[in-house]
């Protein structure tokens, strides 16, 4: 009996440590191989770093339609292996610019508002880290949203503090805004660190404004939302399987699968370059066509 009685303790113990090496092994897996990808690259120090525009936005000239955009880039150095910086960017219904929206720590720090505004480019890489568009809204989507999007960064509880992990930092506030522009179906990267850090409470809507979250300081939590999926959050780090798109949510990497559906492109918002040059190669084949052939 008490040869049995080990033999079952071993079994549990294997199946412990089984268990526990699964886990360890999804955890750092992932995280190398975002490691071996953001280090491999040969970037420039942050002030020799491309901040410049990356030609996501549409021209305000070109376009006057009102357009809110959010966007998101790997962080700078070290960071970048586990997750990115998102900012916001709205323009008005005839607007000559954008306003872009973003929290920033040095700005904490430093005793200000870590709300900036304008501090690049709307479309501006991160530290030579190139933006990935999340959502875009155009027209009169966009200008009902607008208004919302204000109002929730007037709103926003940390102005005068971020705390890079596990919040309240950058993707805080872009989820923050999320939850009170459910117009914007914010589906948020699983390395948007920060993202699950909920203002005065445990439980909240979705960033997406889809489905609801339980969260503790960011630290541990559980999203179900029809835009996000099912998510789990340890220590900051999402893991999560999205069903609507398809799609696995692994820390460190990102999204594998399906792309995230960022918004429904309008015939209208072609660049005016694209839609001068097709008007005149129109008219160039009317011209060619109304020429008298050989044989007449």
């Amino acid at each position: 009996m008490a040869s049995r009685g080990s033999a079952v303790a071993q079994r549990r113990r294997r199946g412990r440590l089984r268990v526990l090496w699964i886990v360890l092994t999804a955890v750092a897996l992932p995280l190398i191989i975002s490691a071996c990808a953001i280090l491999g690259q040969d970037r420039a120090h942050w002030s020799r770093a491309r901040w410049d525009s990356a030609g996501i936005a549409p021209d305000p000239a070109a376009t006057s339609k009102a357009v809110v955009q959010v966007f998101a880039a790997r962080a700078y150095g070290w960071r970048g292996i586990f997750g990115v910086h998102t900012w916001i960017t709205i323009k008005p219904e005839s607007a000559p610019s954008y306003t872009r929206f973003e929290v920033v720590g040095w700005a904490a720090r430093n005793g200000g508002n870590a709300i900036s505004v304008n501090r690049g480019a709307p479309d501006g890489f991160w530290a030579g880290s190139e933006p990935e568009l999340l959502r875009e809204l155009r027209g009169p989507a966009a200008a009902a949203a607008i208004a919302k999007i204000r109002a929730a960064i007037e709103t926003y509880p940390y102005k005068n503090s971020y705390t890079l992990w596990p919040g309240p930092n950058s993707n805080t506030f872009v989820a923050w805004v999320g939850r009170h522009t459910p117009e914007l179906s914010l589906d948020l990267p699983p390395t948007a660190i920060g993202k699950d850090f909920i203002p005065s409470g445990v439980i909240a809507a979705a960033p997406s404004g889809s489905g609801v979250q339980a969260s503790l300081f960011g630290l541990l939590g559980v999203m179900a939302a029809f835009e996000e999926g099912v998510e789990i959050n340890f220590l900051g780090l999402t893991f999560g399987v999205d069903v609507m798109n398809p799609a696995i949510k692994l820390l460190g990497i990102g999204r594998i699968g399906m792309p995230n559906r960022m918004y429904e492109p309008e015939p209208t918002d072609v660049p005016a370059t694209i839609l001068e040059e097709a008007s005149l190669q129109s008219s160039a084949a009317a011209a060619v066509s109304r020429m008298p052939s050989a044989r007449q």
